[in-house]
């Protein structure tokens, strides 16, 4: 995974799960992650979704983009590319 956020870059689900204690540490009950534009693409076993979202409660102004991408292995759906963006303020 490439977040924006240090690191910059993930691997492995033990990684990736330490990527979240960031955000746990500012969550509050009243914030959630809100989807406003989504593209999917997808073929019989490859497929990506690129989406704008919010995050923070519902008067945030934090948006960020979030693209995913997605392989059929062994019959299942796997991530294996995520990559989160902001844009950049200069």
């Amino acid at each position: 995974m490439f977040d924006v956020p240090p690191p910059l870059q993930s691997r492995g689900l033990d990684e990736y799960r330490k990527t979240w204690n960031l955000f746990y540490t500012c969550y509050r009950p009243s914030h959630a992650f809100n989807i406003e534009e989504i593209a999917i693409t997808a073929g019989d076993d490859v497929a990506f979704a690129v989406m704008v979202m919010r995050c923070g409660p519902p008067d945030a102004t934090f948006q960020f983009r979030l693209t995913i991408g997605l392989r059929k292995v062994d019959g299942d759906w796997r991530i294996t590319h995520e990559h989160h963006s902001v844009p950049a303020t200069d």
